[in-house]
């Protein structure tokens, strides 16, 4: 008998006796714009495991506010199966579907531990907001506050996000403290 498999290791189950066919795991799938519950149901209908991680807003129109559920990655949802040319094309080929999230051609597979973290924070029933992927080092642009649209490099120093102007002909910068959520990636 095979033994359990554990989704926090980050490592995918070992193909029970040696088949050809590999082992389930989780890809991201790249939708429409607005169809992520549509391939949600969809896929769920066809048998295959899937995973839309939604969050509740209160959307608010000139004559009346409404709570309504809008997916936590607009544009994208997770698909769990064996990466297999069969299985991919009988996700692709659903209307809204455009293409897994992966590196020259190829789907990559998300670790199984970010899915578990993703449900455990979802779980957890605190108030989740998409947030702008910004990594140290890269170029982005200030969306607020006094210096919103101009350009520069996030860093860190000291465990503080700091914006760096740089004046390239001079080869000087200038640093402010900034908040993360007021910069969007370039």
């Amino acid at each position: 008998m095979a033994e359990p498999h554990d989704p926090l290791s980050g490592t995918p189950p070992a193909p029970p006796g040696g088949d050809a066919v590999p082992a389930p795991r989780w890809y991201a799938l790249y939708t429409r714009s607005r169809f992520e519950k549509k391939m949600l149901a969809a896929l769920a209908e066809r048998g295959i495991e899937v995973f839309l991680p939604m969050r509740e807003v209160l959307s608010r129109w000139k004559d009346r506010r409404k709570k309504v559920w809008l997916p936590l990655f607009p544009g994208y949802l997770f698909v769990r199966h064996a990466d297999t040319p069969e299985n991919r094309h009988r996700v692709l080929k659903l209307p809204g579907a455009v293409r897994f999230v992966g590196f020259e051609g190829r789907a990559e597979p998300v670790p199984d531990q970010q899915i578990v973290a993703v449900r455990r924070f979802l779980e957890a029933s605190v108030a989740a907001d998409p947030y702008p992927y910004v990594r140290v080092g890269t170029r982005v642009e200030v969306t607020a506050g006094p210096l919103e649209g101009v350009v520069g490099i996030l860093v860190e120093k000291r465990g503080r996000l700091r914006f760096v102007l740089q004046v390239d002909l001079i080869r000087q910068a200038v640093a402010v403290d900034i908040n993360a959520a007021d910069v969007r990636p370039l």
